[in-house]
């Protein structure tokens, strides 16, 4: 070989060299534009806390730009439940994470997984915490039963509940408490308690209104008094007395208040001299929490129309957020679902139509018994142009015994869960599924339908006991596969949710 060859052969050996321990990225290590290689990044310790509730945990851990981060945990190492994911901040740098769902006064086991960019997952090391002890105050008492062999829905459980100290909680279905948020210095039970899409919750305690965190941070408030102060200044009449029953917060940081006001009436017909008429009112407040839109019950319903309760006219207890933009609101002691012209804060209030007996709406098989009476959470299912299905808890009070009149108490009076198929085009109405377990609920109740088709529903007084939460199969012959009773509590509403991180399954 002469001298020539040699040094070329040289300079490529020492060029291959070079490239190998310089050179561009492989493609298990490439780099995405604006993301991290995962040979490029080495995951830090994270670090676990406690916060100011004692079954929530805070994980922080310092993460590259563009990237998800969530957190698995359980009692030992396999872990088990997860965590929303959560982006990183603009640039790269510590991520905040709230880690809730565990038991109370147990040791339990957590570790951070990363995403990057090029869909590389890197996993923090293993963290313990302990929970503390649920705060000296009472909170419901439960027992679960399952039916043998059944495949029970997953999930939690997420209760309003009347007699405890602590009103607003979550239930494992084991009937551990999981999550709560209780406040000793606010007198009023949560009235009622919703998750948020952004993993918050909001909950009503009649003067005021919170949305809070899982560690119980509160995030934004408003209370009654601000609320009619914003009112007049924004030039209504209306004063209200208190945010009741129910509240949405819609996708663009509105929130929907449900409330009530007191108007006197003179020599109504049956009822001479001066009646004080409770009427429902709904208020939306913008993100700064100013009044922008109001409808009221006197200004769209006849007063004189009153099965049920009067002077307690209207008595209306939740309200749905509908895809075309409108409202719907359940009138309990009118039986009727109103849906509303609210258009997204542009519409004028009117009232649409009127589901439920003697409403705008013909029910098949023309049974008025089979309408739903004095009903509780109406729950979208699914909408398609003009149909839409949703599930109701039918209390069914003043329904209608064999001889027409209004049933009597336990006597005649039962309640169910039930589905409906509406067209709202045709005007017509179908009862597509009911479960009547045997007893008369004559207030509360609330309605989910779960991942696995289970529906499940709660019951605030069977037969005059405390609450019952039961869940049974779809179809025809509908069995019970779960149940969940308390012992010192109402539960004015129980249904099922996902988990304590919306999109999260547990």
């Amino acid at each position: 070989m002469n001298i020539s060859r040699l040094l070329r052969l040289l300079w490529f050996l020492a060029a291959l060299l070079l490239q190998i321990g310089c050179g561009s990225p492989s493609p298990s290590s490439s780099t995405s534009p604006g993301g991290v290689s995962s040979q490029r990044f080495s995951l830090s310790r994270g670090t676990v806390s406690a916060t100011q509730h004692p079954l929530v945990a805070r994980y922080d851990l310092s993460v590259p730009n563009a990237s998800q981060v969530s957190v698995e945990f359980g009692t030992d190492v396999t872990y088990g439940r997860k965590t929303s994911s959560q982006a990183a901040p603009e640039g790269g740098g510590v991520t905040e994470l709230l880690v809730a769902g565990m038991r109370a006064s147990t040791t339990y086991h957590m570790r951070a997984n990363v995403t990057l960019l090029d869909g590389t997952t890197l996993f923090d090391s293993d963290h313990i915490f302990t929970t503390g002890a649920l705060p000296m105050a009472s909170f419901p008492s439960v027992t679960v039963s399952s039916a043998a062999g059944s495949n029970t829905g997953s999930g939690v459980d997420l209760l309003s509940s009347l007699g405890t100290d602590v009103s607003a909680v979550v239930i494992d279905r084991d009937g551990s408490v999981i999550w709560y948020y209780y406040d000793p210095t606010l007198p009023q039970f949560a009235y009622p308690i919703r998750q948020l899409s952004n993993g918050n919750f909001l909950v009503n305690f009649g003067a005021n209104l919170r949305e809070v965190d899982l560690s119980s941070r509160i995030v934004r408030e408003v209370t009654v008094d601000q609320i009619n102060a914003g009112l007049a200044a924004a030039g209504y009449s209306l004063h209200a007395a208190a945010i009741h029953h129910d509240a949405l917060r819609l996708p663009n940081g509105h929130l929907i208040l449900l409330m009530y006001e007191a108007r006197d009436f003179q020599d109504l017909p049956g009822y001479p001299g001066t009646t004080t008429v409770i009427g429902d009112d709904l208020v939306d407040l913008d993100p700064n929490n100013r009044p922008v839109w109001v409808w009221r019950a006197f200004d769209h319903l006849d007063v004189n129309r009153h099965p049920f309760m009067f002077p307690d006219w209207t008595h209306a207890n939740a309200i749905v957020y509908t895809p075309d933009g409108n409202l719907l609101l359940s009138l309990r002691h009118q039986s009727w679902i109103l849906k509303i012209d609210y258009a997204r804060g542009t519409g004028g209030g009117n009232v649409l139509w009127r589901l439920g007996p003697g409403g705008d709406f013909s029910l098949s098989g023309g049974d008025p018994a089979q309408w739903f009476y004095c009903q509780h959470f109406p729950a979208l299912l699914q909408t398609q142009g003009s149909q839409f299905s949703f599930a109701l808890y039918d209390n069914g009070d003043t329904r209608p015994d064999s001889t027409g009149q209004p049933c009597t108490g336990n006597g005649t009076c039962y309640s169910r869960a039930i589905t409906m198929d509406v067209d709202e085009s045709a005007r017509t109405a179908h009862v597509s599924w009911q479960y009547a377990p045997g007893w008369y609920s004559s207030w509360g109740g609330s309605i989910a339908v779960l991942p696995n088709g289970d529906v499940e529903f709660d019951s605030t007084t069977p037969n005059n006991l405390n609450s019952r939460v039961t869940e049974v199969t779809p179809g025809s012959n509908s069995s019970v596969v779960w149940q969940m009773d308390t012992s010192n509590a109402f539960f004015y509403r129980a249904y099922g949710i996902s988990s304590l991180y919306p999109g999260v399954q547990w």
